[in-house]
């Protein structure tokens, strides 16, 4: 049995860890190093570090704090944020990047999934999409949820997915700060589009949120989440033994 993994987001935003509704109204939380730190010591198995404002701004993702938060883990970390070219991803992986998250860059120029995945193995390409129902219909947005772009998003997770993306962060932007649970049916479409890891973001509200996530969909990777676990409503240690205790495989 796969084990699951649960991932803590750290949304930042010149230089602090922020975190709104339906990715608007964005507040200040705390300092992206003390945070990473304790996730790390708390149990987190994977981490999360999205320069929020990069693209949209039209600039580099800051290396300087990524620098000291990879300082600070000793579990994996995925970046995003800026990330349009593989002389990008070079450069947070420098930083101590584990796998690099691209959206809006691979929105503009889909080819840059293959020549980083050619570069560097599939396994470090991560295809991180923003999704909202549009009319019924789930439609992919850029420059952090603030373009809708047209495209269809299960469609562009597959073509994501053809071109070499290792894995797939499902970001619902109708869940996002909610805390009413992860949107399954939009998950559970991806799931069966493609064959690589899932990870579900948005939504996460409380524990049975998560039980909920894994037992309904047995084949997703692992629930990302951010204000709940910032903000303490959920210890990662209290939620792993809930996991476990429903026989869901988790990493203790």
């Amino acid at each position: 049995m796969i084990t699951k993994r649960i991932i803590p987001c750290l949304d930042v935003r010149n230089g602090r860890v922020v975190k709104g509704v339906n990715f608007e109204g964005v507040s200040d939380v705390s300092s992206p190093i003390d945070l990473a730190n304790y996730y790390s010591r708390s149990g987190a198995d994977e981490l999360v570090f999205y320069d929020i404002t990069a693209s949209f701004e039209g600039r580099k993702l800051f290396t300087d704090i990524l620098r000291d938060v990879a300082s600070q883990i000793f579990i994996p970390l995925t970046v995003g944020g800026g990330i349009n070219t593989v002389d990008d991803f070079e450069r947070v992986l420098t930083c101590g990047a584990d796998k690099v998250s691209v959206n809006s860059g691979a929105i503009r120029d889909p080819d840059l999934i293959h020549r980083a995945a050619k570069r560097y193995g599939d396994q470090c390409v991560v295809l991180s999409v923003d999704v909202k129902r549009v009319d019924g219909v789930f439609r992919v947005f850029a420059k952090g949820g603030r373009e809708n772009t047209g495209l269809e998003a299960i469609e562009w997770i597959r073509r994501g997915v053809s071109l070499g993306a290792g894995e797939i962060v499902v970001n619902s932007i109708d869940t996002d700060g909610v805390k009413n649970g992860f949107d399954l049916e939009m998950l559970e479409q991806v799931l069966n589009a493609v064959n690589v890891p899932v990870i579900a973001s948005g939504g996460a509200g409380d524990v049975k949120d998560f039980v909920e996530l894994f037992t309904r969909l047995p084949t997703i990777d692992a629930g990302l989440a951010a204000s709940i676990f910032h903000f303490g409503e959920v210890e990662i240690p209290a939620l792993k033994k809930v996991l476990a205790e429903n026989n869901i495989n988790v990493r203790c």
